[in-house]
């Protein structure tokens, strides 16, 4: 069967087109700028090829270095769309670099030696293409074993943009069926392949960032932007297991805002509000980057930290502290703040609710021996089926009661 190339090169620029004007649509409606930068580099490729395709390699010598530069500089849109999709600042300069290599290339090469500029040219594709997948391959806010699209697409746009220009230029002036060649059907097919392949790119992008914000959401408390009680237990669970396989203790802290219910009928529920607020930063910059906290209820906070139950009460000490000389105020005056803290500790593996039942009664305990102070667990639920017996009431045959944490 003949394919007529033109035709396949024409329908691919123009799907390339509309792929990009897409790209750039879903970019402005998502907020996603790297969308943008993919969509211009999109357009820009596809206007390359199309220029050539439709003037049949009859343009002369600069504007055909023209076309090509633009080409090149597509790669290197492609390139920056990777660094600010991971969150990185463009390199405007080395964007138009291959482009200005290129042209300086061609400008001191001879005509004759053609298979030079391919060699260049072909060294800038590839470098770009290099940069690229570094970018997408090191970007750790995702996992990459449902993002190898995003990975090998943008590798492959330099690549099946360019080669049809460079192939051209080296082949054509020497076979006048060229057009007709293999060669060239190969690479118009594959265009083709590219143009819908973007489609899975697209798709990639937003249904992640759809899926992330919906996890973020889940798992986040929305006034304080500390964890939930879900998102706290299962980043718990994850650091559990982590010291457990080093053999490392854990320690549970519970906080507890002291007269916050009469905070809120005295001056309000925003006042309630900022005071909450408050405490997740105070938690958030007193503890360490390695600790876990997040706000499990009203006015209720916990943490986990990978240490010692003596360094868990000197860090609770900390966060005491620091709540109480707060100062906080508002337009009728100041806002008495203070925290009774609970702490537990366990040894590597204690579950994460073991450790929040024991710091839960030695929270208690600090309640009622006058607020405003951290108190220690002495004791620890031997397991959690145990502990949940003994809060339900419930009889169970004799057996050791505590485990001494000391």
């Amino acid at each position: 069967m003949s394919l007529d190339t033109p035709t396949l090169y024409i329908i691919a620029t123009m799907i390339a087109a509309m792929l990009g004007a897409m790209l750039l649509l879903f970019g402005n409606q998502e907020r996603i700028r790297a969308l943008k930068w993919w969509g211009t580099a999109y357009l820009l490729g596809a206007t390359s090829v199309g220029l050539w395709t439709v003037t049949g390699g009859t343009l002369g010598d600069l504007p055909s270095l023209v076309l090509n530069a633009v080409g090149f500089i597509a790669c290197g849109i492609v390139w920056n769309a990777s660094r600010v999709f991971r969150g990185r600042k463009p390199i405007l300069p080395a964007m138009v670099l291959g482009a200005i290599a290129w042209i300086a290339a061609a400008l001191t090469v001879a005509p004759a030696g053609s298979m030079i500029r391919v060699i260049i040219g072909a060294g800038i594709v590839t470098i770009y293409a290099a940069l690229t997948a570094t970018e997408l391959w090191t970007e750790r806010r995702r996992s990459l074993q449902r993002r190898w699209p995003l990975i090998v697409v943008p590798v492959m746009h330099g690549f099946v943009l360019m080669l049809p220009i460079l192939l051209g230029s080296l082949l054509q002036p020497h076979d006048p069926k060229f057009a007709s060649s293999v060669w060239v059907t190969g690479f118009s097919v594959e265009l083709v392949l590219y143009a819908i392949g973007t489609v899975f790119v697209i798709f990639i992008l937003v249904s992640e960032r759809a899926v992330t914000a919906h996890k973020t959401a889940a798992s986040t408390d929305p006034l304080t932007g500390m964890f939930n009680r879900r998102g706290f237990a299962e980043a718990s669970s994850r650091l559990i297991d982590r010291e457990a396989h080093a053999g490392r203790p854990v320690t549970a802290l519970i906080f507890d805002i002291d007269h916050f219910k009469s905070i809120n009928d005295r001056f309000g529920h925003a006042a309630g509000d900022e005071v909450l607020k408050l405490f997740a930063i105070i938690v958030v910059n007193t503890l360490r980057l390695s600790d876990l906290s997040g706000r499990v209820g009203g006015e209720e906070f916990a943490a986990l930290l990978p240490c010692s139950l003596e360094d868990g009460v000197i860090a609770a000490e900390r966060v005491r502290a620091a709540f109480a000389n707060s100062g906080i105020a508002v337009e009728t005056g100041p806002v008495d703040t203070t925290v009774s803290i609970g702490v537990a500790g366990g040894p590597a593996g204690t579950e994460l609710e073991v450790l929040l039942a024991a710091a839960d009664t030695a929270l208690y305990q600090a309640k009622r021996t006058g607020r405003n102070r951290v108190e220690a667990a002495e004791e620890l639920p031997l397991s959690l089926e145990n502990w949940r017996r003994k809060t339900a009431g419930v009889s169970r045959p004799p057996q050791p009661s505590v485990a001494k944490l000391a």
